[in-house]
């Protein structure tokens, strides 16, 4: 067992050795190209002036013209004032910029959305929000990353309830909505139903307080879920939580039984354990999950490192092993959510993004899965498996439609057929520069 984890482990650290050699061979991961015609210099004259009065014009007197006449249904911010970065912390705008750069590279591959990266030199949350608020205009939609919680919170309600535009923050709903999808299927699996187990979510930063919520949307007993934070068990006696509001509103509807003390009690016969907290190793422990009900489930997903390494949690007599890694098994990774999920709210021009609109996106993302799901190291599709997206985005369009959120209203199939037709240009352009030469080769080792 020893070599397999030396294996592992070097084969873990693969990843940022290789992140450091390309990123300044390529010096960034997007750039802007044309998608209309030049046939000649004499386009000019159309696509800026003086023809390109007449669409003005249109606008100005229809606003909503702005999604026929511009790449706006296409466009999404990608927002962070660089405040809390994977689990470097707080490491400014600038060291912020390659995460945003990879998501909009994603957003782009993946659902064929034209995403930028904007990185706000700002830690002030109504200066962000006010900043958001002025992109409207330009933007269909906004994806909001790592900002620090719970100024996060804040940010993201505000701007729900004030913006016209979809406005999404990945790492509290894109983590909630695939984690939800995995635990669909890792539930089938066991056959335990999710109204009946008992969870642990260890941590309660942004993640797992918008896990805890969607969970509880998606039908779990909310009495029946413990959360841990730095100082133990939610409960409604902890009066400290009081100057938190997101955690005293979670405090006073889970943890029924008032567990106190921290991770080790909260775990004893529990079925279901979600960190996403604290990188590790060792920062979930081999006893703890020792400790759960018999065919337990371990979702460990803190990165770079997860909080258990998986071969210890199933040492330890886990059933089923999720991390955040793409190198390990069930990889709970929200770029099989955020794509499609703006992919199919851009493509119906919806004006926001609901919990139900979540639970549908990760039952479709579940139902993706190979062998329906029923495989203990496949309970998510992975994101080669391109047909997942249209997929998803078809579902989450949908269910904009029947809640009355989309500015336009498509037929199922031809909600498919859209977003087929965008992730497919986007993938094959792709291919072609790289033929072509216009994306080099990465240089050799």
């Amino acid at each position: 067992m020893s070599d397999k984890k030396d294996e592992l482990l070097a084969k873990a650290k693969k990843p940022a050795e290789d992140a450091m050699r390309l990123h300044p061979f390529y010096r960034g991961k997007i750039e802007v190209n044309l998608k209309s015609c030049v046939r000649d210099i004499g386009d000019f004259a159309i696509w800026y002036t003086p023809g390109v009065a007449e669409p003005c014009k249109a606008i100005a007197k229809n606003k909503e013209d702005v999604y026929k006449y511009t790449n706006k249904a296409n466009f999404c911010a990608v927002v962070s004032d660089g405040t809390r970065v994977l689990g470097l912390g707080d490491i400014g705008p600038e060291a912020s910029m390659p995460v945003m750069e990879g998501k909009a590279l994603l957003f782009k591959y993946l659902g064929g959305v034209d995403a930028f990266p904007i990185c706000v030199d700002t830690k002030d949350a109504d200066e962000l929000i006010n900043f958001v608020k002025m992109l409207q205009p330009s933007f269909g939609g906004v994806n909001l990353e790592d900002i620090a919680s719970p100024k996060c919170f804040y940010v993201l309600d505000r701007l729900k309830e004030e913006c016209e535009i979809p406005v999404w923050h990945d790492d509290q709903q894109g983590t909630a909505l695939v984690t939800l999808a995995g635990l669909f299927n890792a539930l089938k699996i066991v056959g335990k139903k999710i109204g009946q187990v008992k969870t642990v979510l260890i941590g309660a930063g942004a993640a797992n307080i918008c896990t805890a919520r969607l969970l509880i949307s998606a039908g779990m007993e909310p009495g029946r879920i413990i959360m841990i934070d730095s100082k133990g068990a939610l409960h409604d006696g902890r009066s400290d939580l009081r100057e938190e509001p997101y955690k005293w509103e979670l405090a006073q509807k889970t943890n029924s039984a008032r567990v106190t003390g921290g991770a080790a009690e909260a775990c004893k016969d529990a079925d279901v354990l979600i960190g996403l907290s604290r990188p590790g190793p060792d920062t979930i422990k081999k006893e703890w999950v020792e400790s759960m009900a018999g065919d337990a489930i371990v979702f460990a997903c803190a990165n770079p490192i997860p909080e258990i390494w998986p071969w210890d949690a199933q040492e330890a007599g886990a059933k089923i092993v999720s991390t955040g890694r793409s190198d390990f098994p069930n990889q709970v990774n929200n770029s099989l959510g955020f794509p499609a999920i703006f992919r199919g709210v851009l493509d119906v021009q919806a004006s926001g993004i609901s919990d139900t609109m979540c639970i549908a996106a990760a039952e479709e993302l579940a139902a993706c899965a190979p062998d329906g799901g029923m495989d203990p190291e496949k309970i998510l599709p992975t994101m080669d498996m391109w047909e997942v997206f249209p997929r998803v985005a078809t579902a989450t369009a949908m269910k904009a439609i029947e809640e009355g959120l989309a500015r336009t209203e498509l037929s199922r199939d031809e909600c498919y057929e859209k977003a087929e037709a965008f992730i497919k240009r986007a993938q094959d352009q792709t291919k072609a520069a790289m033929d072509q030469g216009f994306i080099p080769e990465p240089p050799q080792e």
